[in-house]
């Protein structure tokens, strides 16, 4: 499958926000996340990828979000994401930044590497 293709497909779904049909269907069983805290962070397979992300929506609260892209490069593809949400621990309320690099192997996405403004 093109590169192109799945990088415009899975933009599509995130604006519709359909982020977890997204990873569901582009995914690769060993998909690697990685955020910028680290390699010593990365989590690795579907199951534990969607878990961070489930974790991750269960304690924020998204007022909005902004999803800009697809920018390819050979099997990459670069997603920016503005997202306005509040955190439910301390109640603070925060713009986010972030720019997701995927990276595709047999039309699947190997790795995910998030980096924030």
């Amino acid at each position: 499958m093109d590169v192109r293709y799945i990088a415009r497909d899975f933009v599509a779904l995130c604006k519709a926000g359909k982020f977890d049909e997204a990873g569901e269907k582009y995914w690769a069983d060993t998909v690697v996340s990685v955020e910028p805290t680290g390699e010593a962070d990365a989590v690795h397979g579907r199951a534990t990828v969607r878990a961070k992300g489930e974790q991750w929506s269960a304690a924020h609260d998204v007022h909005g979000m902004e999803v800009s892209g697809p920018y390819v490069n050979g099997n990459q593809f670069v997603v920016g994401f503005a997202i306005d949400v509040t955190a439910k621990a301390d109640g603070q309320r925060i713009s986010m930044d972030e720019v997701g690099l995927y990276t595709l192997k047999d039309g699947k996405i190997v790795e995910e590497r998030f980096f924030y403004g």
